[in-house]
């Protein structure tokens, strides 16, 4: 008998749509076997046409250049060598199944180079920039694209030769190369080596997530329209510069993750793929569903061997030219669907399985999912998807499209509909708590607050949209402004409830950390082609008389909380309390309890709710001088839970604490107590604790006098361990060493 799917065993749902997911499966099965027929399984193999296609220098001295263009008639190699006129030295020759090819002496061709192909085919001729060229590069005067001719002398050697990502958990910085230098202009790969690395590193996150590294004609587009899917964009420098930045992320403990774009492409003819060979269906869908209805740029047709070819070989090219972690695909969405999902609600998973459903999407993202593993097992790769597809995060071989993550895009607009929709006494800590943690079970998510799409021109960041123009006013540190109060704290506990329900990864957009004010807009021609908005204004969080660094160093700590528990997003999140009435949330993960009050006036004093009995002390506290708050809290307490006789019996008492509005506090179980009491011991527990408390307090008081007496001596490891996270900035350069050592 067949053996039933994982997905289908766990999900009981999803038996009504077992043929259409066994169908999918088995279309995979069978399109890997094809694929594969001649390379004994190794779908790597298989996915090697980089190597074969485009312009390369042989080990010996020479050239060989080769192009796929089935539609073509004649193809010339023209350039700054050849004055950019045809000539017969530099004619290509048509081989079997539509490929060219060109053998050239070594004096043929030289660094740095321009070139492109003149193409001919019946009834017409155009110059096409090669379709594998590795480097592409734009004239400042006259603003037109070319290939170059890339092949330096001494070529970058990685140092770090093996890195294996940290996802335990996945901590991922989202960040532009172009928009993080602080002037206005187009930034590079060394100023983000050199200035932007280390900030990410001492802020504590273990991936960076990087977009626009696709070559795309038009800057303000942020990547998203790809006219040159193997060059690497030139406008931040050379390949050589971005290998040298992913090798310094390597050596700070950092992964590199690439925001590849698969799902479309732009139209540009000249500048892209569009009618490389004078064909419309080269690449591209020949008939209704070549352009994307929403997006003005050109969709891919995965049924082809040959784009399957092109785009699997494209994710290989990246991990082994560039050691790219993975990737994060976007678009998905609009893959999946043939409508693309515009306009379509998803309220039901017959919504997943009712034809409208493109299997050959499908089966491209599963098979890339599966190259990409097999190239490097450590590889991460995240779905970008809102429609909320069924086992688009299970592995291929339990009924799933085998990506590792999915984005969990129903955050940020969560949040969004909070702060224009909702009062504040209205944000109920059941909606937000269901909210968070409403997911599949068999798929692991990476939250959100919010990304580069909630800072884009026409929309706004949370910190904006919480404190709009007196950001402009009252960010100074001695300014009590009450709308920069409120709109700080909420941005603080918004960020910790969405970091601390994790199931996977968490992401965070570059600045954002820090409450990065206004928006971003790309230069064009609406706003006078001007970088003002384009950039990060790093000086903000630098500057000791400005707010910013208090919500810089709360996002610090918190990571620090959260990446110092291993596996934290694989902790279960047990609801300990919710009550709307009281605008108060809280949940432990592990030894730590998470506790919110979301209440905008209200303070509480005693506020119990049950939890495993023992001691707790405060390591993390939303309202601590140092993070921007009040200091309402002494944190130096250790909080005793009070037994029950109804509860101790199951290991629980009651936690009772003071919740000043607005603030979050987390809590580590310190010194549990037994689980199973009898009658009698509660009575003797109750005492314990209180003369534990008391022995706490005289040993308090008793430190205190002995500091006045003698210097204070400083703590050691294992008692800095345990002590609450407080506002501080450990230098990069002493996380990177330790990092270093570790990756090589």
């Amino acid at each position: 008998m067949k053996k039933k799917l994982s997905i289908l065993r766990n999900d009981p749902w999803l038996e009504p749509y077992e043929p259409a997911i066994e169908g999918r499966h088995e279309d995979v099965v069978r399109k890997f076997d094809q694929l594969t027929e001649n390379t004994d399984g190794s779908l790597s193999d298989f996915a090697n046409a980089y190597k074969y296609f485009g312009l390369h220098h042989l080990p010996k001295g020479g050239w060989t250049f080769r192009e796929y263009a089935p539609n073509a008639r004649e193809i010339w190699l023209i350039g700054t060598f050849s004055d950019w006129k045809t000539s017969d030295e530099y004619k290509l020759t048509r081989l079997d199944d539509g490929a060219w090819e060109i053998n050239l002496p070594e004096e043929a061709l030289h660094n740095g180079d321009l070139y492109k192909m003149l193409v001919t085919w019946d009834g017409g001729q155009g110059e096409r920039i090669p379709a594998y060229a590795d480097r592409v590069v734009q004239d400042p005067d006259t603003k037109i694209f070319s290939a170059e001719v890339y092949a330096p002398e001494s070529p970058y050697k990685f140092k770090v030769k093996k890195f294996t990502p940290d996802t335990k958990p996945l901590l991922i910085y989202e960040c532009h190369i172009g928009m993080a230098q602080e002037e206005e202009g187009v930034g590079s790969y060394e100023e983000f080596r050199i200035k932007t690395l280390p900030r990410i590193a001492a802020d504590g996150y273990n991936a960076i997530q990087i977009m626009a590294i696709q070559e795309h004609p038009y800057y303000g587009s942020f990547g998203y329209h790809v006219g040159s899917f193997y060059a690497p964009s030139s406008r931040f420098g050379t390949p050589d510069d971005l290998r040298r930045l992913i090798d310094e992320a390597h050596k700070l403990g950092i992964a590199v993750i690439m925001d590849i774009v698969h799902s479309h492409a732009v139209k540009n003819e000249v500048e892209g793929l569009g009618r490389l060979d004078g064909s419309y269906d080269l690449y591209f869908y020949g008939d209704g569903r070549r352009e994307h209805p929403a997006w003005d740029s050109l969709l891919f047709d995965y049924g082809k061997d040959s784009v399957l070819h092109f785009l699997l070989s494209n994710c290989k090219y990246w991990l082994e030219e560039f050691k790219f972690d993975g990737f994060r695909f976007d678009g998905v969405t609009s893959m999946l669907y043939y409508d693309h999902g515009l306009g379509k609600a998803f309220g039901s998973y017959g919504d997943y399985y009712d034809g409208n459903q493109d299997p050959n999407a499908l089966a491209y993202l599963t098979l890339a999912n599966i190259l990409i593993h097999e190239v490097n097992p450590k590889a991460i790769t995240i779905a970008e998807e809102m429609s909320g597809m069924p086992g688009l995060a299970v592995k291929f071989e339990d009924g799933g499209i085998g990506f590792d993550y999915r984005m969990a895009m129903g955050i940020p607009d969560y949040w969004i509909k909070m702060i224009k929709e909702r009062k504040d006494e209205d944000w109920h800590p059941t909606s937000i708590f269901w909210e968070l943690t409403n997911r599949r079970a068999d798929e692991k998510t990476i939250s959100y607050c919010e990304s580069h799409d909630q800072a884009l021109v026409g929309d706004k960041t949370i910190i904006f949209r919480l404190i709009d123009k007196e950001m402009y006013w009252h960010m100074m540190v001695d300014d009590q402004d009450m709308t920069v109060a409120r709109g700080m704290a909420l941005h603080k506990m918004i960020r910790l409830v969405t970091l601390a329900t994790i199931n996977g990864g968490y992401l965070n957009f570059m600045g954002n950390e820090f409450g990065h004010p206004e928006w971003i807009d790309f230069p064009r021609e609406g706003n006078g082609w001007s970088y003002k908005y384009a950039r990060r204004q790093w000086s903000l969080v630098d500057r000791e008389d400005l707010k910013y660094k208090f919500l810089n160093a709360f996002d610090n700590a918190m990571v620090e909380l959260v990446s110092g528990v291993y596996d934290f997003q694989a902790l279960p999140v047990e609801k300990l309390w919710e009550k709307d009435g009281d605008n108060v949330l809280a949940f432990k993960r592990g030894d730590l309890v998470f506790v919110f009050n979301w209440n905008p006036s209200q303070s509480f004093t005693d506020y119990g709710f049950l939890a495993p009995a023992g001691e707790y002390e405060v390591v993390l506290d939303s309202d601590s001088e140092g993070f921007g708050g009040y200091n309402l809290l002494d944190d130096s307490v250790h909080h005793f839970t009070q037994p029950d006789p109804l509860y101790s019996p199951s290991g629980k008492g009651w936690l009772k604490l003071y919740l000043p509005a607005r603030t979050a506090q987390v809590l580590r179980l310190v010194k549990p107590l037994p689980k199973k009491l009898t009658r009698k011991s509660v009575s003797t527990a109750k005492k314990t604790v209180k003369t534990e408390a008391k022995e706490n307090t005289e040993k308090k008081v008793e430190e205190k006098l002995e500091t006045k007496k003698t210097a204070k001596k400083p703590a050691d490891k294992k008692t800095a361990t345990t002590k609450k996270a407080t506002p501080k900035k450990e230098t990069s350069k002493k996380k990177g060493a330790a990092s270093a050592k570790k990756s090589e």
